[in-house]
């Protein structure tokens, strides 16, 4: 029996280890729900992004055209044109965006005294807020030259390394932060109320159910809501940062926010200029999310049923 005890104390990880364990699993699980989740809009993506930039008129018709149009003239993938960006983005991203949001849990639960239990909700849409403001600050000049990759012939940029280094030379240094304060603006509603609405319908439904695990599709539609209210709320924003990263290709110059929003309430005759494409961000965004948050969930499960099966295999 000692030795038994002996093996069990041997064996069973310390908080430290358990806490590094936690921090890499959430990695690795963000990692792998961002590149799933962007992959699987990307052509959406691609084509709002081509909306949100120019003056031309959206509407589904338009952009069924769009797609059609890039298919054919530059063949199936083309429609993934910057998706490798995307990656590069999106995997260090969404990485450190459910890592720290798990971090930011922890230190609030701890400040709050829930330990291991729901956040109350100020404190839940604060972590959510917090763990978009550090990711995005830490990747933002990728999410740049992603959307200049997304906007222009593949012609002007041969690679991601191509754009870096066009962009640092001919538009400056600064130019890879072009657009960030709306980011950052529009990242704390978005990602606040997203990590928020899932975590609370995630809270709501083990309270009816009594069950502590939703099932996979319960989850896509928990993520799916959480895409939907966090994409309406920071809709205008998105726009006015995408206008300002691809400012440099479309021979425009915007000085500020509001001189942004200003241009394109005037030029494109009112305040829906603001919102274009967000009707395809309201088929793009929950399909997004929730297939993110949906991923991550089960990689977090995954990867600790191998550990807890390395440990007593041990």
């Amino acid at each position: 029996m000692e030795n038994v005890a002996k093996k069990t104390l041997d064996t069973a990880p310390t908080q430290d280890v358990r806490g590094k364990r936690h921090i890499i699993n959430s990695l690795i699980s963000g990692a792998i729900a961002g590149a799933v989740a962007k992959t699987v809009v990307a052509p959406l993506d691609r084509t709002k992004i081509i909306f949100q930039v120019s003056s031309r008129g959206f509407s589904a018709k338009e952009v069924v055209k769009l797609i059609y149009q890039t298919y054919r003239m530059d063949g199936f993938f083309s429609l993934w044109r910057g998706n490798s960006a995307t990656m590069v983005r999106v995997v260090p991203y969404a990485a450190l965006q459910f890592c720290s949001h798990e971090q930011y849990k922890q230190i609030l639960g701890s400040y709050c005294g829930t330990h291991g239990r729901p956040l109350p909700p100020l404190p839940r849409l604060l972590a959510g807020s917090m763990a978009g403001i550090t990711a995005t600050t830490l990747t933002y000049p990728l999410d740049l030259v992603r959307a200049r990759m997304a906007v222009t012939p593949k012609e002007m940029y041969s690679n991601i390394l191509h754009v870096f280094i066009r962009i640092t030379r001919d538009e400056g240094i600064k130019t890879l932060y072009s657009g960030f304060t709306p980011t950052i603006l529009g990242v704390i509603p978005y990602a606040g109320l997203s990590f928020f609405t899932y975590e609370t319908l995630k809270k709501l439904h083990a309270e009816l159910t009594e069950r502590a695990y939703p099932y996979p599709h319960e989850r896509l539609l928990f993520g799916a809501c959480a895409g939907l209210i966090g994409q309406s709320a920071s809709y205008p924003l998105d726009v006015v940062r995408r206008r300002m990263q691809t400012a440099g290709v479309q021979c425009r110059k915007y000085t500020s926010i509001l001189e942004t929003m200003r241009q394109i309430i005037v030029e494109e005759g009112g305040i829906g200029g603001l919102y274009k494409g967000l009707s395809m961000n309201w088929i793009k965004g929950p399909i997004a999310v929730g297939t993110s948050f949906t991923t991550f969930d089960l990689m977090q499960i995954l990867l600790r049923k191998i550990q807890d099966y390395s440990t007593l295999q041990r």
